[in-house]
């Protein structure tokens, strides 16, 4: 169900009237079902990694508030039920997305030296699989490290792992930031209604008229093969630049937009990076979730445990 279609238009117009319409203490529930019948349209079976991945972090979390705080009798367990749920997590995302660039890369080797070629996987990429991984990750290190308490309900839980509106596209949200606003559903706000509808409206103008308009025109020089002269073909590539960056960013645009109309805001995924004065500048203003998610929970742990050492 892509977002720019009239059947998610239809199915999102669909939920919202049902989420206000209802009691408060049954939109919740609402949302989480919506949210699975949305992924479930992409592939039904796929569901199920959704809920391995929600359930083997949520075990995670609750293990990690039985223990308690880090203390030198439980330091060990501690660790070990966080390898556990880390280690299947990124096993299911490893597998999935990057077993068979691997087996390819083996076969040319293996191919060369007489050897029999490994079996590819035959099956579709889970769509979003990366994303939500990424959030059971980074809920799972925010218990340990004490930043946030393990959440006590496993179906609060499995609707901030699978919130339909980020769920494809991003951004890949920290859990110190969904979880306390679905702790008490947001009554309708006219106001936050109108920005929301706007922000959808900007990302599927980003979509529709920028970026598919400039796929087109990207396209056509590429598929010429460099016959209609160099100045063409760089042309093409900083055309593509901006149709990949209206691309991504539509979609965010559109995802934050849906879950501000269900009072959930979501974090800012894009800040104007090609007007960024420097590299790391625009690094900063690209892609923010997934870059904020490597410096919060590898870069900067890894250099504390550096300095330590």
């Amino acid at each position: 169900m892509n977002f720019v279609s009239l059947r998610f238009c239809a199915f999102f117009v669909a939920a919202v009237f049902v989420y206000y319409v209802l009691p408060r203490r049954a939109r919740q529930p609402w949302l989480l079902a919506c949210s699975c019948f949305f992924y479930m349209c992409w592939n039904p079976a796929y569901i199920v990694l959704i809920l391995f991945s929600a359930f083997s972090t949520y075990l995670c979390g609750r293990a990690l508030a039985v223990l308690g705080a880090p203390a030198a009798g439980n330091r060990g367990r501690r660790r070990a039920a966080m390898a556990v749920s880390l280690a299947a997590n990124l096993g299911i995302l490893f597998f999935f997305k990057y077993y068979n660039f691997f087996a390819q890369s083996a076969n040319g080797l293996l191919a060369a030296r007489g050897f029999p070629a490994v079996p590819l996987l035959g099956v579709l990429l889970p769509v979003g699989i990366s994303f939500y991984t990424f959030q059971a990750i980074g809920y799972t290190v925010d218990v340990y490290r004490g930043s946030v308490s393990a959440e006590q309900r496993f179906w609060r839980y499995l609707l901030f792992i699978s919130f339909f509106p980020q769920l494809v596209a991003g951004p890949i949200e920290r859990s110190g930031n969904i979880l306390p606003q679905l702790q008490l559903p947001a009554r309708f706000s006219y106001e936050r209604a109108k920005s929301g509808l706007v922000l959808m409206l900007w990302g599927y103008i980003q979509k529709m008229v920028v970026a598919d308009r400039l796929a087109l025109l990207a396209d056509t020089v590429y598929a010429q093969g460099g016959a209609l002269g160099g100045w063409a073909t760089a042309t093409a590539t900083v055309l593509f630049c901006f149709e990949l960056y209206c691309d991504f960013s539509s979609y965010t645009d559109i995802a934050r937009g849906a879950a501000r109309i269900l009072g959930v805001e979501l974090m800012e995924n894009f800040r104007s990076p090609f007007l960024s004065q420097s590299v790391a500048e625009f690094w900063r203003n690209w892609h923010i979730s997934l870059s904020s998610f490597f410096r919060d929970y590898l870069y900067i742990r890894h250099c504390k445990v550096k300095m330590k050492k």
